[in-house]
């Protein structure tokens, strides 16, 4: 029984010793900031929001990757909806739009998960 308990330490520790991966890969994140937003009039029954978004993604070696924009939309006769959007961020300026029909409005809307990129050198 004693030899048993033995064995079972020495498999124990030779899967903690085991080699993990050495290199780790370290993520970076760009910075989104809006810098202007706009809210159309009603044109064939839609509207559009539409949100100019600063990109900066000197940390990053990518030239584009995925972020989402949390919206809390209002409706005329509905209740308000909270959803996300999901759109591709690229180094500067970045326009994005959303489609509402007319009894809709945008009340709030911020930035949600934005993907990690892999770090420039």
């Amino acid at each position: 029984m004693y030899q048993l308990r033995v064995l079972a330490a020495l498999a124990a520790t030779f899967v903690l010793y085991v080699p993990t991966q050495t290199r780790a890969e370290i993520a970076c994140t760009p910075v989104l900031t809006f810098k202007e937003v706009r809210f159309s009039e009603p044109q064939n029954q839609l509207r559009k929001w539409t949100g100019v978004l600063n990109v900066d993604a000197t940390r990053c070696a990518a030239d584009s990757g995925l972020f989402e924009i949390k919206f809390v939309r209002l409706k005329e006769m509905g209740p308000d909806l909270l959803f996300t959007k999901r759109f591709t961020w690229r180094p500067g300026l970045v326009e994005v739009a959303l489609d509402l029909w007319w009894d809709e409005a945008v009340q709030d809307y911020w930035i949600g998960d934005v993907r990690a990129c892999r770090c420039a050198d």
